[in-house]
């Protein structure tokens, strides 16, 4: 049994851009969904696919992005809140990431965004993970 699904999906793409993978695969929700649409909204990924194998399982497909030196665009991810240690910020608490280099995705009352959308739209949420 999986006790945190984002974390898994965070180590997956992490561990397959390490070994310079295409594409990853994983169990497909709505959440994980939401987060590799925003991935790719930023630029991290090249594109993303939910696969319905049967009527109850359905796969999520992410195609990784690589630099022109064949680096990947994606150097690090990694899961801020998780299940034993919740972390929530306000409006006014999100901070950029590296410098305004990377992203923090969060998981607010009106839905999946980056800390920057928060930002703009003034609402705070949990923050879900980092990416640079």
């Amino acid at each position: 049994m999986m006790t945190d699904p984002i974390s898994d999906m965070l180590t997956r793409i992490r561990n397959a851009a390490r070994g310079r993978q295409a594409r990853v695969e994983m169990p497909a929700s709505h959440q994980k969904t939401e987060i590799a649409r925003i991935l790719k909204e930023e630029g991290y990924i090249s594109t993303f696919k939910v696969v319905e194998e049967t009527k109850a399982k359905k796969t999520l497909r992410v195609f990784l992005k690589s630099a022109p030196s064949r680096q990947n665009v994606i150097t690090n991810l990694q899961r801020v809140s998780r299940p034993g240690r919740r972390v929530y910020v306000a409006k006014d608490e999100i901070r950029p990431v590296m410098g305004g280099t990377g992203i923090n995705i969060l998981s607010t009352p009106q839905g999946v965004m980056t800390g920057h959308a928060a930002r703009r739209a003034g609402v705070g949420g949990e923050v879900l993970c980092e990416v640079w």
